[in-house]
């Protein structure tokens, strides 16, 4: 077999594709392996280097392939898609992998650690979390209307709304029992909850970058851990304006003809950073005053609706958090006078 230079290898639960090329762009590998063939195949395999999507697991084959000598790229599934042809097999997506990862401009995905994955479970499992909680409290509500009582939104006020259920007589016995058992397990979510979010918090008391983060207006703990944990390596975006583009806040490009056309923002990349950015951003215009706040953001709500300023200031944070990782500094807040 001729010195292989690159590889592209399609994962999947058991079934794994590999498509390998030599340096004269020639198929010189095409191999279906089962699971517990891999790490066999690629121990016997010279050192070369390695694409995969970045998919479920990638990660962690990627950790396992680097262990063995190899150099692995990941790469996002987007940026994989334009290279296939035709018809979608295992084949033809490891040969796309292969592909794609040849190109100059290709942007690839940092392999996490096995310690970063699982600082990450601790955001994945509190957001899993509160989806329950906001289904269990919604629950709640919903059968408490079947009975004509009606319950205040949020959250907070469930536990009023539980308290009138249980001293209402017109309420049947069997009910009564069945809202307190959903009581006992909004009261269990919460204390899950809190658990996590201490454990949080006790993670970004212990990490430089997170607490450096947290000096930003609009970014709290929860934001500023999630920004450490997931953002590894902030080198990789070539300015602060890549930054914000790849969290999907900056508007789409429709331009043509020398005419720019921009559009509503893209909501590429990561979905729960740029909630957080979001949310984080509606907090701070709800204390904006004059004198307290810089003139920037007073000007832009008094032309824009508060949700549109909210988006524009959390691309504005968003870059000053690139600025923030890059520099290894804490932010310095101007001055307004």
């Amino acid at each position: 077999m001729e010195k292989i230079i690159r590889i592209g290898l399609d994962t999947s639960k058991t079934v794994f594709q590999v498509h390998g090329v030599d340096a004269l762009e020639k198929v010189v590998l095409r191999r279906r392996l089962t699971r517990s063939q891999m790490p066999k195949f690629f121990g016997n395999l010279p050192a070369t280097l390695i694409g995969l999507e970045a998919c479920g697991a990638s990660h962690h084959w990627a950790r396992l392939l680097q262990d063995l000598g190899h150099e692995v790229q990941l790469l996002p599934p987007q940026y994989v898609k334009p290279y296939l042809k035709r018809g979608k097999n295992d084949a033809a997506d490891a040969e796309a992998i292969c592909e794609a990862m040849s190109r100059p401009s290709m942007r690839f995905v940092p392999v996490k650690t096995a310690e970063n994955q699982a600082a990450l479970m601790l955001h994945g499992a509190r957001d899993l979390l509160i989806k329950q909680r906001t289904m269990l409290v919604n629950a709640i509500r919903g059968h408490a209307a079947e009975f004509g009582i009606a319950g205040t939104k949020g959250v907070g006020r469930v536990s009023e709304l539980l308290a009138r259920l249980k001293s209402d007589k017109a309420v049947p016995d069997l009910a009564r029992e069945i809202f307190a058992q959903l009581a006992d397990q909004l009261g269990s979510l919460e204390k899950k909850i809190r658990a996590l979010e201490a454990e949080l918090v006790a993670w970004h008391r212990n990490d430089q970058r997170s607490r450096n983060l947290a000096t930003i207006p609009g970014i709290g703990p929860i934001g500023a851990t999630a920004l450490a944990m997931k953002v590894v390596d902030p080198a990789q975006f070539h300015s602060a304006r890549h930054f914000a583009a790849w969290l999907g806040l900056t508007p789409k490009d429709h331009s043509t003809a020398g005419r720019q056309r921009l559009g509503a923002i893209t909501r590429a990349g990561d979905e729960t950073l740029r909630h957080l950015l979001v949310a984080g951003a509606m907090a701070v215009i709800q204390q904006a005053k004059p004198g307290r706040s810089s003139p920037w953001l007073l000007a832009l709500l008094a032309r824009k609706p508060k949700k549109l300023a909210a988006v524009a200031l959390a691309n504005k944070t968003a870059r000053i958090a690139w600025v923030v990782m890059m520099r290894g500094q804490t932010y310095q807040r101007p001055s307004l006078g």
